[in-house]
């Protein structure tokens, strides 16, 4: 895919200012408290892992970044712009963010094509050939060139996340946010989506991943933020928190998976 299919649209903002920021966000559900006062910064065309125990907060940041969840007390800015402003049209926010979830979510009476156009045809109001025709782009670059009239069921899970991530990126989106997308996956299908990231990643894309990846997130992350119990308890390059990290409860998560021949 390359990088004029994922740039074209409106100038952005100045280059200093954060494609996405977080102050102070708190989510709860009931008593329990989900995320506790979170403070996170992504700069335009990096990437941010999240990693972490399951239930530590992962997706239900990224959930509240997209505004599918709200939030309780703080904010969330997108490129300088506060999202959680209640006066904020939150269809207009969402148009310029793109989510991949674990589960594909394709619609399965739509072929490739139609599932990768819908939204850049009926939302963002592309003509129909030129939608079609960066689709297309889209499917060969991802090494899925000559499927756009298969549906889903046709796919293995490999192939329907990538076109997942086609119908993710087509609508040429601000920001990406993707929730632990290899984890539905035999392990021999993770690679093939994993290496469609570090494509997107060299051609700029601005991204949020939630993963249980940590070589992947070692390799391919600018920033990692470990989250425990809701809070991003260590943050910083991938070499300083694999490689020395400062707080026990991290270095204690990365002696589990180390010990369980996962990192």
């Amino acid at each position: 895919m390359t990088a004029d299919v994922l740039s074209k649209g409106p100038a952005g903002p100045p280059p200093d200012e954060p494609v996405l920021r977080l102050e102070a966000v708190r989510k709860t559900y009931g008593s329990a408290v989900v995320l506790r006062d979170v403070e996170l910064e992504v700069p335009a065309h990096s990437v941010t892992a999240l990693i972490g125990a399951s239930g530590s907060g992962k997706s239900t940041l990224l959930r509240c970044a997209n505004l599918l969840e709200e939030v309780d007390d703080g904010a969330i800015f997108l490129d300088g712009e506060e999202i959680t402003d209640p006066r904020i049209d939150q269809d207009a926010v969402r148009r310029r963010i793109g989510v991949v979830f674990q589960a594909y979510n394709l619609f399965p009476h739509m072929t490739v094509l139609d599932n990768i156009t819908l939204a850049p045809r009926r939302v963002h109001k592309v003509p129909r050939d030129r939608a079609e025709a960066d689709a297309r782009e889209l499917l060969d670059r991802l090494g899925l060139a000559g499927r756009a009239g298969e549906y889903p069921d046709r796919l293995s899970g490999g192939q329907q996340q990538r076109v997942a991530i086609a119908r993710a990126v087509a609508t040429r989106p601000r920001l990406l946010l993707l929730d632990e997308v290899t984890a539905a996956l035999d392990p021999e299908l993770v690679g093939e989506v994993l290496a469609v990231i570090r494509d997107l990643k060299d051609e700029g894309m601005t991204m949020v991943i939630a993963t249980h990846e940590m070589a992947f997130a070692r390799d391919v992350a600018d920033q990692v933020c470990f989250l425990d119990a809701g809070v991003v308890l260590e943050r910083g390059v991938p070499d300083e928190v694999f490689g020395a990290p400062a707080e026990p409860r991290t270095r204690a998560f990365l002696r589990r998976l180390t010990e369980a021949g996962r990192l």
